[in-house]
Parts: structure tokens; C-alpha cells; sequence
């Protein structure tokens, strides 16, 4: 028997591995750029504020190109949109050690990159094989792509602070750069014609008209809400958390193992997310995550801060790290359908990048004016527990029991 028998297809696990690859590569690298923030300051004397700005910039481009490459996939196909993207990014990597100033930062960190990896990630991937194979096997498999972008997580945090040490920020920069162009031979097997994409129904009205509705209807508004919690949240850890380890006294390898193991463990959230799309209802799912994050980040600002603190509190946000996003875009494609979900899902993505650029630049903010995180760590337990109560009023159909045969 299989472990997952909604997946047992041959096309739909190509689809699925493919997607999962890509977003291992694309996000990887993406997740773990706060290790190169006290090599970059210390080499370019920027200071944090400036670089935490670039970072941040960056966090809301992320969020900002995906409704955009998602209509383009829509429109056009994934593939083109895809390979595209990642020629972007590389771009973006290659030319970040050649720059000195706040605006060649931002330029390349803040915009190349973001819109690289943006375009390469969760808008156009599951959209892309969410129309590709069956409504039943969407759930499972949303989980298993974005368990791919946590393994990426997991192998490149260690792999840039390894990079960093032997060859410089510059040379880990350059060859990150070279590991993304191993994402290209992937495009094909991705949305090759062995698998062709399921015939969606097209709404009345076309794309204009779809994006209208969505922005009208409540319960996608109180999703963007939620979802807008999740970013700030994400974007400060992964921007400042490297940081907070070493005004903790603790040596970096301590913040590179620390989101080593946060994308360690969301593999296992974000399979265990997945699966629970297809057996409760995905608001209760997303309530359940973000009231765990404000009781996890209390318990942190209790505990004594030794490296096992870091690891234990890494494995507890590490399980709802992003596995936020597969009951997310659940509730986008049960509201609105999968015809046009990697644009719709694109903008909720873009209200969870603003909540980024706000985690990133006020955690630099924060710790140029006090010299500690302390108000931004009650920011994240305030804004996580709203992001609980704003989820459960959302108006989503029951799950559907399987019937029996007869």
C-alpha cells in the first residue's frame, strides 16, 4: 500500500518531485541570506540598518512578483515564466559582490534576486502542478513541494556558513550562483507533455474579473490577514535570528544549524500539513500554526539562551515554518478554483512579503535603537495570535467524506 495513495500516478509524482527540486534550489539559498549580513557589514561597513533595508526591499519584491509571474504562467505557461526567472536570480548573485553602496544593494540583493527566486517559486509551482494533476492529490503533493523549499533550507544554511568560512561572503555568493543553474534542466521534466495540464474551468469574466471577485470576497481578505502574520514572522527570524545568536554569545555556526534544523523539521510540517488539507478544514489548520508560534516565542524569551534553547525553539518553528503555505493555497483554490490560482495565491503571497519587509527592517530598526530584539519578540507573539482568531471566520466548504461503495 502506498504511503500516500492519492499520489499513486506516475505523472503526478514527476510533476511533484520537479517542483519540489526547483524550490529546494530557489529558496535554499533565499532563507539562509541572513548569515551574510555580519560578513557583508563587516567587509562593506554599510551598516545593519542599511543592509537590514536591502534585505527587507527584498522580502517585498519576493512577495511583489509573484501575482505578476503568476499571471505570466497563467497566460503563457510556467516553463518560459520559470526559466526566466532563474536566469534572474543568477544575475542577481553574480553581481551582488561587485556592488558598495546602499543602492547597488538594494539593486541586486533587494531586487534582482528577489524577483529571481520569486518568480521560481510558490505562485507558479503549485499552480503549475495543481494543474497537472488530480483535485485529490493537490494537498499531499502542495506539501511535498514545500518540503522541498525547507530541504533547501536544511542543506544550503550549513552549506553558505561552510562557503562563507573557505571562500569568502564573495565566494559563496559566486557559487550560489552556479548551484541555481542546476535548477534549469528541471524546467522540462516539470511540464513536459508526458503529464499535460488538467482543463480547468474558465471563469466568466476572464482574469480582471477573478481578481476583482477575490478582492471583494471577506473571507480571501481575512487570509491575506493571517498570512501577512506569517511573513513578518519569517522574515525577521531568517534576516535577524544570526544575529540574536550572537548577542546571545553563541558562535554562528550555532544560527546556521539553528535554520538548518527549522528547514529540517518544516519537511515533516509541511508533509504533516498536506495531509491534514485533505482530513480538517485548512482554516483550523493555519489557527492551530500561528497560535503555536506566539506560545513557542514566549517560552523562547523565557528559557535560558544556550545553543540547545536555539535548536529546541528551531524545531518548534521549524515544524509551522512554511508549512503555512499548503492549507493556504487550499482555501485560494476552494474559493476560487485552480484556473487562475498561481495568480491569486501570487497576491496572498504579496500580503505575506509586506509582513516581510516589515519583520526585516524593523528588526534592524529595533536593534540600531535599543540594541535587542525584545519589542519585535512581542510584535511576533501579538501579531501570531491575531493571526490565530482572523483565520477562524473564514467561510470555507466542510471536507468532503469519502463515500462508501456500495
Amino acid at each position: 500500500m502506498s504511503l500516500f495513495p492519492s499520489m499513486n500516478h506516475r505523472g503526478v509524482w514527476i510533476t511533484t518531485l520537479m517542483a519540489a527540486a526547483i524550490l529546494m534550489i530557489t529558496m535554499g539559498a533565499r532563507q539562509s541570506m541572513g548569515l551574510y549580513m555580519s560578513p557583508l557589514n563587516t567587509d562593506t561597513g554599510l551598516g545593519i540598518v542599511s543592509i537590514s533595508l536591502a534585505m527587507a526591499i527584498g522580502q517585498f519584491v519576493w512577495g511583489a512578483i509573484q501575482p505578476f509571474s503568476g499571471a505570466l504562467a497563467d497566460k503563457y505557461g510556467p516553463r518560459p515564466v520559470l526559466f526566466y526567472g532563474l536566469l534572474i536570480l543568477v544575475l542577481g548573485s553574480a553581481l551582488t559582490p561587485f556592488v558598495s553602496s546602499s543602492i547597488g544593494l538594494i539593486l541586486t540583493l533587494g531586487i534582482l534576486t528577489s524577483i529571481g527566486s520569486g518568480t521560481c517559486s510558490f505562485s507558479v509551482l503549485l499552480g503549475a502542478a495543481a494543474q497537472r494533476m488530480p483535485t485529490e492529490s493537490r494537498g499531499v503533493a502542495s506539501g511535498i513541494i514545500n518540503a522541498g523549499g525547507s530541504f533547501g533550507q536544511f542543506v544550503f544554511a550549513p552549506l553558505i556558513q561552510r562557503l562563507i568560512q573557505w571562500l569568502g561572503w564573495m565566494g559563496s555568493m559566486w557559487s550560489m550562483a552556479a548551484i541555481t543553474l542546476l535548477a534549469i534542466p528541471l524546467l522540462n521534466k516539470l511540464t513536459s507533455e508526458t503529464h499535460a495540464p488538467v482543463q480547468a474551468i474558465e471563469p466568466e469574466g476572464g482574469l480582471k474579473k477573478a481578481v476583482r471577485d477575490a478582492l471583494h470576497n471577506p473571507s480571501y481578505l481575512l487570509l491575506h490577514l493571517g498570512f501577512f502574520t506569517c511573513g513578518f514572522h519569517i522574515a525577521f527570524l531568517v534576516t535577524h535570528l544570526p544575529t540574536e545568536v550572537g548577542l546571545c554569545g553563541l558562535s554562528p555556526a550555532v544560527a546556521s544549524w539553528s535554520l538548518a534544523i527549522i528547514g529540517l523539521a518544516n519537511i515533516l510540517g509541511s508533509l504533516y500539513a498536506g495531509s491534514c488539507v485533505n482530513v480538517y478544514r485548512s482554516k483550523y489548520v493555519l489557527a492551530a500554526m500561528y497560535g503555536s508560534r506566539a506560545v513557542l516565542v514566549a517560552l523562547y524569551l523565557a528559557a535560558p539562551k544556550t545553543e540547545w534553547t536555539f535548536y529546541a525553539f528551531a524545531v518548534g518553528l521549524g515544524f509551522t515554518w512554511l508549512a503555512t503555505v499548503p492549507p493556504t493555497a487550499a482555501i485560494v483554490g476552494k474559493l476560487f478554483g485552480i484556473r487562475y490560482l498561481a495568480t491569486l495565491f501570487g497576491l496572498t503571497l504579496l500580503s505575506h512579503q509586506i509582513g516581510g519587509f516589515l519583520g526585516a527592517y524593523l528588526g534592524g530598526l529595533a536593534l540600531t535603537v535599543n540594541g535587542d530584539y525584545q519589542w519585535m519578540w512581542w510584535a511576533d507573539i501579538a501579531l501570531s495570535g491575531m493571526a490565530a482568531i482572523v483565520n477562524l471566520p473564514i467561510k470555507e466548504a466542510p471536507i468532503a467524506k469519502p463515500q462508501l461503495a456500495s
